[in-house]
């Protein structure tokens, strides 16, 4: 007799579609968010504001790694971002060496209006399905994100994310509220 869990049941064409179809859904929710600021921020500059405000202020070779993009190339994005008054440069207090990156006011507004708008989409799709359908919505998808090994409490690798853990300044509290 074999043990049920060891035998293979690999995913049927149709759950394999069904996640593609929504993943194109979801891209078109970001780039149609991007969209809407293209005239401000380049992607790879916003990337590295939602990876920011996602995960607290960084250094620039951490910035670099989680992009997988040479240092000088992120250094340069990074250039521009504090030109234009999005991320701020400071000491780092833990070293004094390290240079630590972190939204202004105004970066924070910015990917507050792309997740706003992604929230809004992503609310208004939802709302189209029956109450019935959306149920099981949440133990799905969380357990699709876990088996890609997704952390919940994470940005994606890429830095996108809907969460907002730490949107705050030295000196400010954190919101916490994920909107």
């Amino acid at each position: 007799m074999t043990d049920a869990a060891a035998v293979p049941d690999p995913p049927t064409h149709e759950q394999v579609d069904a996640v593609m179809r929504t993943a194109r859904v979801l891209v078109g929710v970001t780039a149609r968010s991007f969209a809407a600021i293209e005239d401000r921020v380049t992607l790879p500059q916003l990337r590295i504001m939602v990876m920011i405000a996602s995960r607290g202020p960084l250094n620039l070779g951490a910035i670099a790694a989680s992009l997988e993009v040479h240092p000088s190339n992120a250094s340069r994005a990074c250039d521009r971002l504090v030109a234009a008054g999005l991320l701020d440069r400071r000491d780092d207090p833990a070293d004094r060496r390290n240079l630590l990156l972190q939204l202004t006011e105004a970066g924070a507004r910015l990917v507050d209006e792309v997740t706003a708008q992604r929230r809004q989409a992503i609310q208004d799709t939802l709302e189209k399905m029956p109450v019935r359908r959306r149920r099981g919505l949440v133990a799905a998808l969380s357990a699709f994100a876990d088996a890609a090994g997704e952390p919940a409490e994470a940005a994606w690798s890429l830095g996108w994310t809907t969460e907002n853990p730490l949107r705050s300044l030295p000196g400010q509290a954190a919101d916490r509220s994920g909107a």
